[in-house]
């Protein structure tokens, strides 16, 4: 479901539900965007290669210790587990907490952007959310942290037309710094 309501192309309003896929979209972005996240992603796929050169290197050596070996697999399945299936399974959470919450319309414009749900409403100026990504179905806001604790996701398909995702686009660049 989306609709759109703007007012001389200073206000995008987006309804939608968040889905699953929106949820991992956003955390890949935050990972890709922020220090911490690369850190962590390089740190996951260079233990996931020791790994698989300790298994590699096991089986070679035509000595098969099998201490070697157990031990290299599980290196290699929790760094490429830690990759891929966490993100995964963070993202199923966040979307299970988001679900409860029903329809969500955000309504974007030049003081910041407005998230209403069923249940809350919350205003956040631009200085909260400082900084965005973007993906190819979403607009993802970072706050201000190194980390990128604070995330709010605005899925493309919460507006019907091509011409109000450049809109939305303009009135990020305009109050925030694109990643």
């Amino acid at each position: 479901m989306a609709e759109v309501q703007q007012q001389d192309g200073q206000t995008v309003t987006l309804v939608y539900e968040p889905t699953t896929t929106d949820m991992k979209g956003a955390l890949d972005a935050r990972a890709r965007s922020t220090p911490s996240g690369r850190r962590t992603r390089r740190l996951m796929l260079f233990t996931g290669v020791v790994g698989l050169c300790l298994v590699a290197l096991t089986v070679v050596s035509g000595d098969i210790d099998t201490t070697r070996l157990v031990a290299g697999v599980a290196i290699t399945f929790f760094a490429f587990g830690s990759l891929y299936l966490l993100p995964r399974a963070q993202a199923r959470q966040l979307q299970q907490l988001a679900v409860r919450q029903g329809e969500f319309r955000a309504t974007v414009d030049a003081k910041g952007i407005r998230l209403t749900t069923r249940d809350s409403e919350v205003t956040s100026s631009w200085d909260l959310y400082p900084r965005y990504a973007e993906t190819g179905e979403l607009f993802v806001l970072l706050s201000a942290d190194k980390h990128g604790v604070g995330v709010m996701l605005l899925p493309k398909r919460g507006v019907p037309a091509p011409d109000d995702v450049d809109r939305l686009r303009g009135l990020l660049d305009r109050h925030v710094q694109r990643m």
